[in-house]
């Protein structure tokens, strides 16, 4: 496992960071996650997420800073985790096996509420809205529609699958890919 590049992505709440960490930890392989990278550029300027997420609408250097910063880690032996993580390797043809997990957005909702200890209908409100940025900031800085899974080696549903089961599957299918 220590001599490829493994990306996990997925909408807010699908289990992507949970998924990764299991696979960093039986594998040993190093994460590097996007979100947390995010997370951190928004709280150095002091902003929430959503205004961060609404001021990177406007300006593509939030974005291009992080990609800089995705690329400089996509080493073999990492395991890279966050929403475009995958269609930036593949538009840079840097080899990767690449995963995409979804889950329906009232079950990613629900899950982001319990982590985070607020009501539902805030949390679905404002998940939406942060995926709507999301969308058309992805779409007009690079022409990636979240939708296309077409660039993924596997897609997975965790609302059918416990994170160790996809580990699992990930497992497997890398095993089968990297042959």
């Amino acid at each position: 496992m220590k001599d490829l590049i493994i990306t996990i992505s997925g909408l807010p709440g699908s289990g992507t960071t949970t998924t990764a960490k299991v696979l960093a930890k039986k594998t040993g392989m190093e994460l590097i996650s996007t979100g947390e990278l995010f997370r951190e550029l928004a709280r150095k300027k002091g902003v929430s997420i959503e205004d961060f997420s609404l001021e990177a609408e406007k300006d593509d250097k939030i974005d291009r800073e992080l990609d800089d910063k995705l690329l400089e880690r996509a080493v073999p032996g990492r395991i890279l985790e966050g929403r475009l993580t995958g269609h930036i390797l593949y538009r840079e043809s840097i080899d990767a096996f690449k995963v995409w997990i979804h889950a329906p957005a009232k079950v990613r909702a629900q899950r982001i509420a319990n982590r985070e200890l607020e009501g539902y209908k805030k949390i679905y409100d404002k998940m939406i809205q942060r995926e709507k940025s999301e969308f058309l900031r992805y779409k007009k800085y690079y022409d990636i529609d979240l939708d296309d899974t077409s660039v993924y080696d596997l897609v997975i549903n965790s609302n059918d699958n416990s994170p160790e089961e996809i580990v699992d599957t990930i497992l497997e299918d890398v095993r089968k890919w990297n042959m």
